[in-house]
């Protein structure tokens, strides 16, 4: 017996010492970063200085108070919103029609997954390009439909009446081209993911529900396919929300001084960007810092918090 102790003994303090790099890793990298950032969100502190101040809640209370920062909330949530539903859903669809092609459909696979694979900040130089209010493939487009049965349409009339938008110089329309290119970047990934879910889904389930009377495709889907799907849903979700929340390339490609027209873009990763780096308030910045943590934690809890409710079947 005194050597079964001994021997779980040593397993332990084995298993200890081979995780212990992993550990240190993970305290230095990840956990002694996120501390220091909530402490100098209490602080003025600003690189280069020797001292600096407490100022409490002061920065917190700045968030929620000044205009800029409620445009901040408000730009971050409207793209939040926006771009997850429609890139799950968008990936989800992608996903089921190419599943039902067969060979055929690695080529669309390999089309839709193309955005995911390019630079974001190049494909956002050449979404500028094309958005151009005079040069730009967009409006040219749409002048073409002037003087034809398309004029109709309340957008082209007022478009061909005066002039077509300024996609990415009017504050109306620009945070919803930044919501556009983030579907159209994102939806390719999630794709990937329902499809590999896809993979998992027996084909005996839709011969049980078709003998159950599952005859259409729509009711295969809501009784097998989607309720398979429910672990892969709840990752793409969440990872899509928390890719949402880091949205920052195309903005400071678009934008790199202002965070879009009248801060209409002004979202929290390019606002940490701004006041930490270019204008180096630290500790205004890691209040932000600490914000967008407390929103990406409170969302991987979601997720957990689903998954221990059984969305295995």
């Amino acid at each position: 017996m005194p050597n079964v102790v001994s021997a779980e003994t040593a397993q332990h303090r084995t298993a200890w010492w081979l995780t212990a790099p992993a550990l240190c890793l993970m305290i230095l990298i990840l956990l002694v970063p996120v501390v220091i950032a909530g402490i100098l969100s209490f602080t003025d502190y600003s690189l280069g200085n020797d001292t600096f101040n407490w100022v409490g809640a002061k920065n917190y209370d700045r968030l929620f108070s000044r205009s800029t920062y409620e445009k901040m909330f408000i730009a971050t949530f409207t793209y939040v919103v926006t771009v997850v539903p429609l890139s799950v859903g968008l990936g989800l669809g992608a996903a089921l029609l190419i599943n039902s092609m067969g060979r055929i459909g690695d080529i669309y696979k390999t089309i839709y997954f193309l955005p995911v694979m390019a630079t974001l900040l190049a494909m956002a130089i050449a979404w500028e390009f094309m958005l151009h209010p005079s040069i730009g493939m967009v409006n040219r487009t749409l002048e073409m439909s002037c003087g034809t049965v398309l004029e109709i349409i309340p957008f082209l009339e007022n478009g061909c009446a005066e002039r077509f938008p300024l996609w990415l110089g009017d504050r109306d329309y620009a945070i919803w081209v930044i919501c556009f290119i983030g579907v159209w970047q994102g939806f390719g990934f999630n794709m990937v993911l329902y499809l590999a879910g896809l993979t998992g889904v027996h084909r005996e389930l839709y011969h049980a529900a078709e003998m159950d009377g599952a005859k259409s495709a729509w009711e295969r889907f809501r009784l097998v396919t989607w309720p398979a799907l429910g672990p892969t849903t709840v990752f793409v979700v969440t990872i899509s929300c928390i890719r949402a929340f880091q949205v920052f390339d195309t903005i400071e490609a678009f934008w790199p001084q202002g965070g879009g027209p009248n801060k209409s873009t002004y979202v929290m990763m390019f606002a940490i960007f701004e006041k930490g780096v270019q204008q180096n308030l630290i500790g205004i910045g890691s209040a932000i810092t600490v914000l967008f943590l407390v929103f990406v934690t409170f969302l991987t809890l979601i997720q957990r918090w689903l998954v221990e409710r059984k969305v295995h079947y």
